[in-house]
């Protein structure tokens, strides 16, 4: 379905509702989407994100108006909100390697319940979780992960749902855009049917319940780094 307002796209977000919100760092987040939810007000919402944005952008906006009860991610370090409401006990917090993060949302949204994984081994990570060894291998059992709701952000994407991501964006967008009981696509350009071809196509529009055009898009940086200059 296309929308036609951010409203119409998250229509039906209840509250404790488990999210899955693409993108890695600022780059490739469904911005409009995060602002559109803050301006919704669920609450106690399991969001499932690499990571929390920063304090003033991305998830880190619903962080600050107390919307997230738990977060599932494997990085949060831009963010002292976030580590504030942690050591405060307010957010609870579930971190899990990336790698296994990303492989975790594929394989929920390939049907696949769980797999075995060496990372974690040996670390907090696997105290008291069931592990197996391979080939003399010990290897720690890790669930799939699927969502009611996928936000995701892509490049390009039409009528039909089908979704063209660039660069940076195409980590997690896709495979949450698979795990999702209900994805909803924000994209910069909305193509005409028949315009992408097939093999563009990084998420087929069977994935895809949802999809709005939003013409505006904040590119920003989520650590600038510089040095000095040479002196003259």
């Amino acid at each position: 379905m296309i929308c036609t307002s951010i409203p119409e796209a998250l229509a039906g977000i209840p509250d404790n509702a488990t999210i899955m919100v693409g993108g890695f760092g600022l780059v490739g987040i469904p911005e409009n989407l995060i602002l559109g939810l803050r301006e919704v007000g669920v609450k106690n919402l399991t969001v499932i994100s690499n990571n929390c944005g920063v304090d003033d952008w991305g998830l880190g906006l619903l962080l600050e108006n107390r919307q997230i009860r738990k977060m599932v991610a494997s990085y949060v370090g831009e963010n002292k909100e976030f580590e504030r409401q942690y050591l405060s006990g307010e957010l609870e917090v579930e971190l899990v390697p990336q790698g296994t993060l990303a492989e975790r949302i594929r394989a929920g949204g390939a049907g696949i319940p769980a797999f075995y994984t060496p990372a974690g081994v040996g670390t907090p990570i696997a105290e008291g979780r069931e592990t197996r060894v391979f080939e003399g291998k010990e290897y720690l059992l890790e669930q799939g992960l699927k969502a009611d709701f996928a936000l995701v952000k892509a490049w390009r994407g039409d009528g039909m749902g089908n979704l063209q991501y660039r660069r940076t964006a195409c980590n997690f967008n896709p495979m949450m855009a698979a795990a999702g009981k209900l994805t909803i696509a924000e994209v910069e350009i909305m193509a005409a049917i028949g315009d992408l071809e097939p093999e563009q196509v990084h998420t087929p529009s069977i994935y895809v319940q949802r999809i709005i055009q939003c013409d505006n898009h904040e590119k920003r940086i989520e650590r600038r780094t510089v040095r000095k200059g040479a002196a003259l």
